[in-house]
């Protein structure tokens, strides 16, 4: 089953999607076992081909595992997501080798361009910008624009509110902690951008000097926005590996 070319959301990846959003929600904790193949394509009104392309999604993702003869079950909160610069679990798992360093304290701006991409009513966002340096170099320099709702669940963190502050947290992972509904999914945007004045001075390179854009915009278990990140890169610091695969007929 290939997925839909008319702009609506084929019924494995909506089964996966919600899947996907009962596990991260901790409906099934790690090691519990999910309904049977069977079971969901009764109740989802699905066959049981659309339920196994969805499992073998999630067993991908590293989400579930399956054991023959016993069921699917669901991994390990620390394993769920492939390795992969570019999956949730592994943006939240910089924190393990890198430091943030804050250069802009979080605080409240009216800002036209990023409410409208967070889908806000009011112009009023939570904004801060930060370094992130491996072995004391920095590779890469971000700005985070946050719904007011979301920017104030961290405003009193002390790593987000002292200038020059150095710790090992990412913010999706300070908002995992906090969100009522966890952050599921991002969509990812790669272009070229130049080394403005500013971004020179704290990345250590040459002014216009052409950078990776990285744009990500989280979203939560119910599709709401809450975070927008836009960082700048300096290419030879960064590496992007993701896994395709074959839609099968």
């Amino acid at each position: 089953m290939a997925a839909r070319t008319d702009g609506r959301e084929s019924a494995y990846l909506r089964l996966a999607r919600e899947l996907r959003s009962a596990i991260l929600q901790h409906d099934y904790p790690e090691g519990k076992r999910l309904p049977t193949e069977a079971e969901l394509a009764e109740s989802h009104r699905v066959s049981r081909q659309t339920v196994r392309r969805a499992f073998q999604d999630l067993v991908a993702e590293g989400m579930v595992y399956r054991i023959p003869g016993r069921g699917t079950f669901a991994a390990p909160r620390e394993d769920q997501y492939l390795r992969q610069f570019g999956s949730i679990d592994d943006l939240m798992g910089l924190s393990i080798d890198t430091t943030m360093r804050l250069l802009t304290p979080l605080h409240r701006k009216v800002d036209l361009d990023a409410a409208g991409r967070l889908r806000l009513a009011a112009d009023r966002v939570h904004v801060l910008e930060f370094l992130r340096l491996h072995d004391d170099v920095p590779f890469c320099l971000t700005t985070v624009f946050l719904p007011p709702e979301v920017g104030k669940l961290v405003e009193s963190v002390p790593e987000l509110t002292q200038v020059g502050a150095r710790s090992r947290v990412t913010i999706i992972g300070l908002l995992d902690d906090r969100l009522s509904d966890p952050i599921a999914e991002a969509e990812q945007s790669i272009t070229v951008g130049t080394a403005t004045p500013e971004i020179a001075e704290h990345l250590g390179c040459e002014t216009h000097r052409p950078l990776l854009r990285i744009d990500r915009m989280y979203q939560s278990t119910t599709g709401r926005p809450v975070e927008l990140a836009v960082s700048h890169f300096l290419p030879e610091h960064y590496s992007y590996r993701v896994r395709l695969r074959r839609n099968v007929r």
